[in-house]
């Protein structure tokens, strides 16, 4: 399974339910696209937890409006295992009129795709939030 369309996909479903927070297994990649998250404003916080056995957990808190309303209206996994997507910075992709933020992995580590452009960096396109 792909550990990152899981990631995605317990941030969808909790977000769906209106919960205040979500546990996720820990890698660095998905620690990376937490931080961008948080930084644009999709979420609330992040964390790691460690239990006793030092196995990790990143757990996201989730951001909500005065009225309930979630902040983070889409994710979509867009390269996969089966089909990995790469583009120079010249093709990223604009998603929603650039009202959307694409998330990059790159040679100088996780970028959104405005961040990718001002350092002329491409690299595999992970996700698009909304």
């Amino acid at each position: 399974m792909d550990p990152i369309a899981d990631f995605l996909t317990r941030i969808r479903n909790a977000n769906a339910r209106q919960k205040d927070r979500v546990d996720v297994p820990l890698s660095n990649l998905k620690a990376e696209i937490a931080r961008i998250l948080k930084d644009e404003g999709f979420i609330a916080n992040y964390k790691t937890i460690f239990n006793e056995k030092r196995v990790g957990s990143l757990r996201v808190f989730l951001k909500y409006s005065p009225t309930k309303e979630a902040v983070l209206r889409g994710l979509r996994r867009t390269s996969r295992p089966g089909l990995r997507i790469y583009r120079s910075y010249q093709d990223i992709p604009r998603v929603r009129a650039g009202f959307a933020v694409t998330i990059l992995s790159t040679p100088k580590g996780v970028l959104t795709d405005k961040q990718a452009r001002e350092k002329k960096v491409g690299g595999e396109v992970l996700c698009q939030v909304w």
